[in-house]
């Protein structure tokens, strides 16, 4: 009940600040969001090489067992 309260409180707390400082509001805003942009394009560049590198390690792996079922598979057919 104590959280709810407080969530109450500072939600209207928030409108009232922004109300009153309406033009700084959007000024700190506007700063804000191209840090904001470069940040998450930072983080999407590099969950996206991560993810190629994962991909490219995991099809060596494949190769890798592949080979080694064909030698167990030539095996079993000399004996």
């Amino acid at each position: 009940m104590k959280i709810l309260a407080t969530g109450i409180i500072t939600t209207v707390l928030g409108v009232i600040g922004i109300g009153v400082w309406f033009i700084d509001f959007f000024q700190v805003l506007a700063g804000v969001i191209p840090i904001g942009l470069i940040i998450g394009g930072c983080l999407a560049m590099y969950l996206g090489y991560d993810e190629i590198r994962d991909a490219r390690e995991n099809e060596n792996q494949h190769l890798n067992e592949l080979e080694e079922l064909k030698k167990e598979v030539e095996a079993m057919k000399n004996k």
